[in-house]
């Protein structure tokens, strides 16, 4: 496992559309447990593919509950219900945190690794999760959703 460098605030691959995984292979494989290793390392709680300099549809969760790190591909949030505001921060965003309106539940489709369907129902903090890192692979970064950029706080 190794490493990975997290793309940080405007650099241009932040802005891009991830691209649909089709093949799920070793190389997708290694690229979950390295992108693992580097949300851990940074003490995150999801880290999408595009942060890394990947432009794939994969994201990796980890609430650092009983259920562990979880690992999504090509995931699609649907089944939306209810609204919360709260402060978010990201591993690509250097020292700011905004409010942002978030469902309070929601339904993911998605595959696993080896190509699997997966359906769940996440509510909480794991919705804010799942959005946030669905949102990075469409060129969307949270501070674009803060609720009001007068709020944004710079972590000291």
């Amino acid at each position: 496992m190794a490493l990975l460098e997290i793309r940080k605030d405007e650099e241009a691959i932040l802005r891009k559309t991830s691209k649909e995984v089709k093949v799920f292979d070793e190389r997708l494989k290694t690229l979950a447990e390295d992108m693992i290793e580097t949300m851990h390392e940074a003490q995150g709680v999801g880290l999408a593919a595009v942060q890394v300099g990947r432009l794939r549809r994969l994201i990796t969760v980890d609430l650092y509950d009983e259920m562990g790190p979880k690992v999504f591909v090509n995931p699609e949030l649907y089944d939306m219900e209810g609204q919360i505001l709260d402060y978010e921060a990201c591993l690509s965003v250097t020292d700011t945190q905004a409010p942002v309106f978030r469902p309070e539940k929601l339904r993911l489709k998605a595959q696993d690794l080896n190509g699997a369907q997966i359906e769940l129902e996440a509510e909480g903090l794991f919705a804010r999760v799942l959005c946030h890192e669905v949102d990075h692979l469409n060129g969307i970064l949270f501070t674009d959703k803060a609720e009001d950029e007068s709020l944004m706080e710079e972590d000291k």
